[in-house]
């Protein structure tokens, strides 16, 4: 999720909806196996995509030809979805053993030695990065988070490119919401509730600019990994729950600070050089 999130966040946006779309996601994905216990792990993993896809359409669309900033149509949305949860679920939930076998395996089985969740972890932190760092719509997405009036003015495809962004976003928190289905079993409709809060953070403390333009998705994952190290320290610890939120929100601010302190710095030095021209 914080590599979807770092996209979004690259252009200047944010996606609140994260958390929520996990929940719907890992709540249709472990309906749907429950029922047909048949189907094949990829079917689970597609169909979670493609909830995660719409979804982020949705809220594309509302950003970009609703002209509504990102930070309130998100917000309304990830109510919405959770909303949705709430109403489908109808305080009921699905139990581990109502699962397939081979769907809870999964989050246990491995390939070479490397277990799925983290060579699937590995492989869209990668797939990601190389696409913002290597290919055109990556460089244009930066150019959006920069300066969007300069970006269209360029005759970038600023539309096309910010439903990108949050369709990328959607998905990949889709595919989380099928991850957390197969690791954790039982599933009710709080699932990834609170979720966003630790997506932001991971990506504003992998060092994504929130003014947007700069920041790496290899940043945001190493951003991720802390704050589950953090995390799992503070519980071995016993220090709690709501300490470590408090942590987590002092990591947003104090990345949000050093961040404008660099940008300060930088825009200092560039006066600087040009006076001396």
């Amino acid at each position: 999720m914080a590599a979807g999130q770092a996209v979004v966040v690259i252009t200047r946006n944010i996606d609140l909806s994260v958390g929520s779309v996990l929940g719907i996601s890992a709540f249709t994905v472990a309906s749907m196996m429950s029922d047909n216990p048949g189907l094949p792990m990829i079917v689970a993993l597609l169909v979670g995509l493609a909830v995660g896809a719409l979804a982020g359409l949705l809220n594309g669309v509302l950003v970009r030809y609703g002209r509504v900033p990102a930070l309130v149509v998100t917000l309304g949305t990830m109510y919405i979805f959770r909303g949705l949860i709430y109403s489908w679920a109808g305080g009921d939930q699905v139990n581990a053993d109502e699962l397939p076998g081979h769907f809870l395996q999964f989050a246990n089985d491995s390939i070479l030695g490397i277990p799925w969740l983290v060579l699937i972890a590995l492989v869209v932190v990668g797939g990601v990065s190389l696409m913002m760092r290597n290919y055109r719509v990556g460089r244009e997405l930066y150019a959006m988070g920069s300066s969007p009036g300069a970006a269209e003015l360029a005759g970038i495809k600023v539309a096309r490119n910010m439903l990108a962004a949050f369709i990328i976003s959607g998905a990949l928190a889709g595919l989380a919401g099928v991850l957390f289905a197969s690791r954790f079993g039982t599933i009710d409709a709080s699932a990834g509730n609170g979720y966003e809060l630790n997506v932001v953070a991971a990506v504003v403390v992998g060092g994504v600019a929130v003014s947007g333009g700069s920041g790496t998705v290899w940043g945001a994952g190493l951003g991720a990994l802390l704050l589950t190290v953090i995390g799992s320290a503070l519980t071995v610890l016993d220090i709690n729950q709501f300490w470590q939120q408090a942590i987590v929100g002092a990591l947003i601010v104090l990345a949000i600070c050093a961040d404008r302190i660099v940008a300060v710095r930088i825009a200092r030095s560039l006066r600087k050089r040009d006076s001396h021209v």
